[in-house]
């Protein structure tokens, strides 16, 4: 059984891609970086459901804690499927953005990646086998007001993706990036009501975390073993 890590699987869209991967046969380790409880629930949930899954505690931006953790358990199994989906947003206009506000968003999103992504490969790569899949945004293909330090971030993960995919190519693992728009959740509830998901978004409606979690699987399968360094856009015609 292949092992995947899914980073911020605590919440909606990490969920729905957890549970996903379990359905499609992997061991998935949900990941949290506090909110333990929530990740060990949808582990349990899977394992009820009778998935393979367990919980995971690690803070992103901590390379060195992010290795203790991760190091043992590849040690005899690899994880050879990963979903960078750990992200933050604090949004403001960038005149008023403050120092801390910038650097907490991108010490999640782009270095967060790469202290996750980097103590993988090596042990990925041997298997010939691998496919790593990070979630973006829309944000980081068109901006939003308020989100420079996101949309930078993001725009990060899109071009460390399409570099990677390139290192990766002959060794079997495929580097693609998945780009919601506007997703049903906690996040899309408190910025967007139906009148503005209707002003910006053509399809007239907020896409479902399970419709990200279809993308991913298919990004996961031999399906897709032909497809890497690409940007999936999953957005109703936002773009």
């Amino acid at each position: 059984m292949k092992q995947a890590l899914v980073t911020g699987g605590s919440g909606n869209i990490g969920t729905a891609i957890a549970f996903r991967l379990a359905r499609a046969g992997l061991h998935v380790l949900v990941h949290a970086g506090r909110d333990l409880e929530r990740a060990e629930a949808t582990a349990q949930e899977i394992r009820a459901g009778g998935g393979s899954a367990e919980s995971i505690l690690f803070d992103v931006t901590d390379a060195s804690a992010v290795r203790s953790a991760l190091e043992p358990r590849v040690a005899s199994r690899p994880i050879q499927v990963l979903v960078n989906n750990a992200g933050i947003h604090d949004d403001v206009p960038m005149a008023g953005m403050s120092d801390a506000q910038w650097h907490r968003v991108v010490n999640v999103s782009l270095n967060g990646f790469f202290n996750v992504t980097q103590p993988l490969l090596l042990p990925m790569m041997a298997t010939r086998w691998g496919r790593i899949i990070n979630m973006v945004s829309v944000s980081a293909l068109v901006g939003n007001r308020g989100q420079v330090n996101y949309a930078a971030a993001k725009a990060g993960v899109v071009g460390a993706t399409r570099a990677l995919a390139v290192e990766l190519a002959s060794r079997g693992v495929t580097v693609n990036a998945v780009a919601p728009g506007v997703i049903e959740g906690e996040v899309a509830s408190r910025h967007f009501d139906t009148a503005r998901i209707r002003a910006v978004v053509p399809m007239n409606r907020a896409g479902r975390p399970e419709e990200v979690a279809a993308a991913v699987a298919f990004l996961v399968s031999d399906d897709a073993a032909y497809i890497s360094g690409q940007v999936i856009g999953i957005n109703g015609a936002m773009v």
